[in-house]
């Protein structure tokens, strides 16, 4: 059978769709980027804590009616508490140890989070199921989903708001320092834990609030941590670890990239050509597309 082209306005729908998706891939990753850059933590529990958010979001709808846009700073803050002692308990006694304890230790995190979603919730097929979730927007030709186009624009200002953070705060600064040379920062009078601890937080944060916009958008299981963080992990390659504007332009591109092969090839071909891209990029430019450390 001769390969056909799809329609044009089937293609014109995916890539917006894609572009939109990949805005909220860029902040359900950012969180991993900045632990990297940061801490040389390789947070493999980071896919369980963007699924802790979908369930903190959807227990908050289901409990309290508290809609997932509107309570996603709280859903960041919930999460980011919950963490801190799991920092100073578990990474913060292995630092100067190598990056291999840590890495280890968050993949015991990841197999105790995923028991314990399975305890709590069972292995239901869930979803956060809010009015705007399903609800189609017209643009001319173009259809897209409306959790897409709030997503994305959620994710981009919340992605912006750690940039000014980083960039423009006193703990930014002493951020940059301890990324930098940890050494020379403690020698300054930077408290190093301190920062890393609070870098921890707010990653967990990203995550979790990812996970509310992941948790609307798509059915989410207690088990579905593992291919975001897979996700997660090409955004972070493509985009250069600890670089926020490149791990937005990643997502970006990832996701447009995917919905073109879903689109061109079938919706199964959509993983695999986030994976390529992320082998491709970590063969030919580890550094990422646009390389920089936290700034």
């Amino acid at each position: 059978m001769p390969f056909a082209l799809p329609d044009a306005a089937v293609v014109a729908s995916s890539l917006a769709s894609g572009l939109l998706l990949g805005g909220m891939l860029a902040l359900t990753a950012l969180g991993l980027s900045i632990a990297l850059g940061v801490m040389r933590l390789v947070n493999l529990a980071h896919g369980e804590l963007l699924v802790g958010g979908a369930y903190l979001g959807w227990f908050a709808l289901q409990q309290f009616g508290i809609d997932p846009i509107a309570g996603l700073l709280l859903v960041g803050l919930t999460m980011a508490a919950l963490v801190l002692p799991l920092q100073r308990l578990l990474i913060a006694p292995l630092a100067g140890k190598g990056m291999e304890a840590p890495m280890m230790t968050m993949f015991g995190v990841s197999i105790i989070l995923q028991n314990a979603y399975l305890l709590a919730f069972r292995a239901d097929t869930r979803a956060i199921e809010a009015p705007y979730a399903a609800r189609p927007l017209h643009f001319g030709p173009v259809t897209v989903a409306e959790i897409y186009v709030i997503g994305c624009a959620v994710s981009v200002l919340l992605v912006l708001a750690v940039h000014l953070l980083v960039s423009r705060t006193s703990f930014g600064r002493d951020l940059r320092a301890a990324s930098a040379d940890p050494v020379a920062a403690a020698a300054m009078g930077v408290d190093v834990q301190r920062v890393h601890a609070l870098t921890f937080a707010l990653g967990a944060a990203c995550a979790a609030m990812g996970g509310v916009l992941i948790g609307t958008a798509f059915a989410f299981t207690p088990s579905a941590g593992a291919t975001w963080l897979l996700i997660s992990f090409a955004v972070v390659v493509l985009g250069g670890i600890g670089n926020i504007f490149g791990t937005l332009v990643a997502g970006l591109v990832l996701g447009v990239l995917q919905s073109l092969g879903a689109v061109l090839f079938g919706d199964g071909w959509r993983d695999f050509v986030g994976l390529a891209l992320f082998l491709a990029v970590l063969a030919l430019r580890p550094q990422g597309i646009v390389a920089a450390k936290v700034h």
